[in-house]
């Protein structure tokens, strides 16, 4: 599928390398960086979201996610490391993608979740319910991956990426349009959401129903980057272009 695009197809996603804002220094710095709140987003998923929830199976996915943002931290502390990263620099990117979601989407997405399952005065949400809602939004999630990623092999194809394009207005026109299957997705997703909040859960504080709208929402929008991230990784393992040399420079 990205096999027959050539090199300058993708030339506008070394943006952020030649900006130095994603080089391997940059991402060792906040990958150091992320340990500390990845570690803060996990105590608050287990001691306060987690702690009155009947969510099914709450104890397997709290041990599953504990031994991932450990495993992720110790390996961010590794890739911080420029003898490392200098050497891996593949792996370092990587592995900040998958900090990145976990920060951004997988904490928030769980503690939602456990949120919307609260005991509270008696009142529980049907187990059963809450798997259904949580395969749903799922789907929502899926749904809006592939309609992003179609949507970023389209671009890539017409030559939105490519340098020396009117980038600015023309990619800005087009992806208005090219996102509203997503959006609409994840906007009919946000309104089950707070639909089945206030029929099924016993969650009716309205500062928990906008936390919970929030961690939801925000892992449909990670999945909405996710593509890009992708490919962008795709992009440094086959083009020599993408990645810095021994000296900290980015490859002509």
């Amino acid at each position: 599928m990205l096999g027959k695009l050539k090199e300058e197809d993708f030339a506008v996603l070394r943006g952020p390398f030649e900006s130095g804002r994603q080089s391997p220094g940059s991402l060792g710095g906040m990958l150091l960086l992320s340990i500390l709140f990845q570690a803060l987003l996990f105590a608050l998923e287990y001691f306060v979201a987690g702690r009155y929830t009947v969510y099914p199976y709450k104890d397997q996915i709290l041990l599953s996610h504990f031994v991932f943002t450990v495993i992720l931290s110790v390996l961010s502390l590794i890739y911080a490391i420029p003898i490392v990263y200098k050497k891996s620099e593949k792996m370092q990117y990587l592995l900040s993608i998958l900090v990145s979601q976990n920060l951004f989407s997988f904490s928030l997405f769980i503690s939602a979740l456990f949120i919307i399952g609260y005991d509270g005065e008696g009142e529980v949400a049907n187990a059963e319910s809450l798997i259904q809602f949580t395969y749903f939004i799922l789907g929502i999630g899926l749904l809006i991956f592939v309609a992003t990623f179609i949507r970023f092999i389209r671009l890539l194809r017409k030559g939105h990426y490519r340098k020396g394009t009117k980038k600015d207005a023309l990619r800005s026109h087009f992806e208005t349009k090219s996102i509203v299957p997503a959006a609409t997705v994840g906007g009919l997703g946000v309104v089950f959401i707070i639909q089945y909040i206030a029929r099924i859960s016993a969650i009716d504080d309205i500062n928990m129903i906008v936390v919970i709208v929030i961690g939801i929402a925000l892992f449909l929008v990670m999945l909405f980057v996710l593509p890009e991230q992708l490919v962008i990784l795709y992009c440094k393992f086959r083009f020599k272009s993408f990645n810095f040399n021994k000296r900290g420079y980015l490859n002509k």
